[in-house]
């Protein structure tokens, strides 16, 4: 689920965003190419303000795809078969309550008590689809099989890494297509 952040990274992950990162407790995925492209973030930032999103997706390529993906209505298509799939809604609660778990563990490793977002995930879960990235972001650090709207949102994708890295370590300059 998590691994340690390096100097490196840090740079990297400034660079994907294009300003510094904030309250970052571990990569909680690498991309392909081998940058991070999910931050595992702590739930307070260090200006005390909650946090709820506790995967943050960082790969500049990868948003701008999903971008497109919340544009093309993808997310009112998959807000209906919520509504008619009872299967696909138990598997979407049992991911928000995977999520909370994760971010309770996280805070509990770093000492956080974070009552303003208690019960409360990320990307509209467990009953609305809100943001395909907190999905992708999820389903990349938690692995095949826990967030099946992030699942998706992966497979429709493809190999967004196949051009390479977004950013270049240990510099961090942007690719030449990033």
């Amino acid at each position: 689920m998590t691994g340690a952040v390096t100097s490196t990274d840090e740079a990297v992950i400034a660079a994907q965003l294009g300003r510094p990162p904030r309250g970052v407790h571990a990569i909680g995925h690498r991309c392909p190419c081998g940058n991070p492209d999910v931050v595992t973030t702590e739930p307070r930032l260090p200006n005390g303000t909650p946090f709820p999103t506790t995967y943050y997706l960082t790969c500049p390529r990868v948003n701008s795809r999903i971008g497109t993906l919340e544009a093309s209505g993808l997310m009112r298509e998959m807000q209906d078969r919520l509504g008619t799939d009872p299967e696909l809604a138990a598997a979407y609660r049992a991911a928000h309550a995977s999520y909370l778990a994760d971010r309770a563990a996280v805070g509990a490793t770093g000492g956080f008590d974070v009552p303003e977002i208690e019960g409360i995930s990320a990307g509209g879960m467990p009953d609305r689809v809100k943001c395909l990235h907190v999905l992708a972001a999820h389903a990349l650090a938690a692995g095949p099989g826990v967030n099946p709207l992030g699942d998706e949102v992966l497979e429709i994708l493809g190999d967004w890494w196949a051009k390479g890295p977004c950013v270049s370590a240990p510099d961090a300059a942007p690719g030449a297509d990033g």
